[in-house]
């Protein structure tokens, strides 16, 4: 199908790796992949790749070395550190703690938290999740954004003893955007501080942590175009300074003695952070990584990047509305921006067996399930699995045009090949496609999956 839209405009976007990537089909062929699944996971952007290459053989051990290759990657770190600062424009004197993802940076602000924690009902599972060890409260979110507001206020004034407001700076179900500096003011106002997860957002818009006034961020840089195992927990220093850390050895302390007497024990002298929560020896490439990634997008998000995904965020939304049987979901009446997420239902299909098709007959990568935020798929599809198609730097128009052909496909004749359920998976019988290229011959084990 051809849509009567503008011609997107080409702006200077960093590829990124496997934009060429071609993939089996059921029925023999192969295609270029259509990745639209980069909420999940975003491929690496070249010049990471590149950065990550160029790095590999200084190989030394960070901060506890004399060797050269113990300086340089002990400074890999430190400037991937003051990279992500600048990006996410921390203050001064924020700081910048490397964890593994999102979740990981979470659960080390859950040791810190001094008292109650405050949500929304929309998060993802790492926010909703992080806080099971105090208490929780939960704010079910209304039909618009202004009465959702409204309801974290009242929630905080009629118990105003919440230590923090936790919330996504980004659904990561609809893509819609919270007035993040708004909920900082409502936060504040209470006597409360704010963290923003801003795993979806960071990829898509600016993430402000001063002009924004919140108090911490976290985000991951798997989702940032940089490759898995690092993320960072960036904000205020006093609550981190005070909490036991997050991983105890090497590298975080400042001194260890024996206590006396038998079964005494250790006596330990913990460092500030960021080495206080950042034990043992970190992911220098991960870390490296995430600071490329950082200095790669950071002239882009402003503008060229929203710009891109805008447009295609535009053609997807005026194609899927041409789809039979096709409900996009949102969170709100009244939403504002958001970003080239789109989650759907697509008649009485399966969201398993839309995808699975969209995988094994046209080459299409998207998600289904219910994304790690069961809550609200609960409020949005009465708990039914969705479909999320996902844009990014990767994306072209051609690829919003393959989605929607697809799902019209689909959505007039149903799937072309034959599925059943695999371990609780739609999967193509036969599926003649190699699950595994790189060890064809290895059978490999059933790995459960998270329940999304």
């Amino acid at each position: 199908m051809t849509l009567a839209l503008p011609r997107p405009v080409q702006h200077a976007l960093p590829r990124v790796v496997g934009a060429d990537l071609t993939v089996p089909l059921v029925d023999g062929r192969w295609a270029r992949y259509c990745d639209l699944d980069s909420a999940a996971s975003a491929p690496a952007l070249e010049p990471v790749a590149a950065h990550v290459a160029e790095v590999l053989p200084y190989h030394g051990s960070v901060h506890r070395g004399a060797g050269w290759t113990s300086k340089v990657c002990t400074a890999l770190v430190e400037n991937a550190r003051a990279d992500v600062a600048r990006f996410v424009r921390a203050r001064a004197d924020d700081v910048v703690v490397f964890t593994r993802n999102t979740t990981d940076a979470l659960g080390l602000l859950a040791r810190a938290v001094p008292g109650p924690v405050v949500t929304l009902d929309l998060e993802h599972h790492a926010t909703l999740l992080a806080w099971r060890d105090r208490e929780h409260r939960v704010v079910p979110a209304a039909a618009t954004v202004a009465a959702t507001l409204d309801a974290l206020r009242a929630e905080l004034a009629a118990r105003p003893d919440a230590a923090l407001v936790a919330v996504t700076g980004a659904s990561n179900v609809t893509g819609e955007l919270l007035p993040v500096a708004e909920i900082a003011r409502i936060a504040h106002a209470a006597g409360a501080r704010l963290c923003v997860d801003a795993a979806q957002l960071a990829p898509h818009r600016r993430v402000d942590l001063a002009g924004w006034d919140a108090d911490y961020v976290a985000l991951s840089g798997h989702k940032l175009y940089a490759p898995y195992g690092a993320g960072v927990l960036v904000g205020r220093r006093d609550w981190l300074d005070a909490a036991d850390p997050h991983v105890a050895g090497g590298g975080a302390v400042r001194s260890v003695s024996v206590a006396d007497g038998p079964g005494g024990g250790t006596v330990t002298e913990w460092l500030p952070s960021p080495q206080r929560h950042e034990g043992g020896t970190p992911n220098v490439l991960g870390a490296a990584a995430l600071g490329a990634a950082c200095r790669s997008l950071d002239p882009l998000i402003d503008d060229i990047v929203p710009a891109h995904e805008r447009e295609l965020a535009d053609r997807l939304h005026a194609g899927l509305a041409t789809v039979p049987g096709l409900r996009t979901l949102s969170c709100f009446d009244d939403a504002g921006d958001r970003t080239a997420t789109v989650s759907f239902t697509l008649g009485e299909l399966s969201a398993g067996l839309v995808a699975a098709a969209l995988s094994a007959e046209y080459g299409i990568g998207v998600r289904d399930g219910r994304f790690c935020a069961h809550p609200l798929l609960a409020r949005l599809t009465g708990g039914r699995d969705a479909v999320r198609a996902s844009l990014g730097l990767r994306t072209g128009s051609s690829d919003v045009d393959r989605l929607v052909d697809a799902l019209t496909d689909l959505a007039r004749r149903g799937p072309a090949w034959t599925y059943a359920l695999v371990d609780g998976r739609w999967a193509p019988t036969p599926d003649p496609r190699p699950a595994d290229p790189f060890a064809r011959d290895r059978e490999l084990p059933a790995v459960p999956g998270c329940g999304d």
